[in-house]
């Protein structure tokens, strides 16, 4: 995946770099970096979907019984 991004003339390198970060978190690349940052079994990324997915369903359900 390639990410382009012009910078403005006159443009402060600061501002620049804002719009890089931001362009980064968008397009979701500092979020793969972290997970693969250390391997993960293919276990143990089961058991925490799975997990994610039951506090989701928990979470719900106590939004709909109030």
């Amino acid at each position: 995946m390639s990410l382009r991004m012009r910078v403005h003339d006159r443009e402060p390198i600061g501002l620049a770099l804002r719009r890089f970060k931001k362009l980064l978190e968008r397009s979701g690349i500092t979020r793969e970096l972290r997970s693969r940052k250390y391997f993960e079994k293919p276990c143990e990324a089961r058991r925490r979907a799975k997990l994610r997915k039951l506090s989701t369903i928990r979470k719900h359900m106590l939004e709909n019984s109030r």
